[in-house]
């Protein structure tokens, strides 16, 4: 099997990030698995933090372009699958829709599997921009009622970036932000971005106080091996029916790709 990874980072940019995701994604995959990272292009953001960007509505779906011409380059590969890591899923009804593979989002994958270990879930976050998107995805994928809030974590991306090697004060600042999510209700915590759950498992932090703490990138690549290997054994598929399902002709795709100049990205 060979996974098509994908990130909202630039990984050139974050060696130690890209390192310490690379090492936890080994240990939870199968090992006939083969799981190939991506990021953004280098350049696509004026830093190495993706936030500055990503706060504006109006970027977060322009650099969404990247993951469709990624998938579709995915495909052409002969990739098994595409696995989205990061929060939000970008255009991930639209790319289910473009490519003929399983396509996992973090986000949705990890919301719903926090209601199987839970009855609410919360969600601490970089972004607090971006809360708003997330609670309307959380509306879309039908989980308003199992959703204790969406919060602040009280850090940056950036803090957590050295506490790959001294980890010690932002764990301790994660676990009062996550107990103060539990005493409004939350029965699982989700770690938010893709950067501090990867902090976070690879210091072996899978609760809080008794509540469990979501390992997204395992949710994530797991349910992918797993969304593989029901097409392959039982032909389960993506549904081909209705506006958000229905694919397009390849030829067309391939047209808008060349008339807005994203064929490039591709290259």
């Amino acid at each position: 099997m060979k996974i098509w990874h994908q990130s909202f980072t630039v990984l050139e940019d974050l060696p130690a990030y890209a390192e310490a995701m690379r090492v936890h994604i080994k240990k939870v995959v199968r090992p006939d698995t083969e799981v190939v990272m991506h990021g953004q292009l280098p350049g696509t953001y004026p830093s190495n933090y993706p936030g500055t960007d990503l706060g504006f509505a109006a970027l977060y779906h322009l650099h969404g372009a990247q993951w469709i011409v990624q998938a579709l380059k995915a495909q052409r590969e002969g990739f098994d699958a595409y696995a989205m890591a990061t929060l939000p899923n970008p255009l991930i009804r639209e790319i289910r829709s473009l490519v003929d593979m399983p396509v996992i989002g973090y986000g949705e994958a990890s919301m719903h599997m926090a209601c199987m270990l839970g009855h609410r879930f919360g969600m601490l976050v970089f972004i607090d921009k971006m809360i708003p998107l997330f609670h309307e995805q959380i509306a879309g994928y039908g989980l308003t009622s199992r959703c204790a809030g969406v919060r602040p974590v009280g850090f940056t991306f950036q803090e957590v970036l050295p506490a790959f090697t001294h980890p010690g004060p932002v764990l301790e600042r994660f676990h009062e932000s996550a107990r103060a999510l539990i005493r409004d209700g939350a029965e699982v915590i989700m770690p938010g971005e893709m950067p501090l759950n990867i902090l976070l498992a690879t210091n072996g932090i899978t609760q809080v106080d008794g509540v469990p703490v979501i390992d997204g990138i395992a949710i994530t690549m797991k349910l992918t091996e797993c969304f593989v290997d029901l097409r392959q054994s039982v032909g389960m598929k993506q549904s081909r029916h209705g506006f958000f399902g229905d694919a397009p002709s390849s030829e067309r795709v391939g047209q808008l790709l060349s008339f807005y100049g994203l064929d490039k990205l591709g290259q």
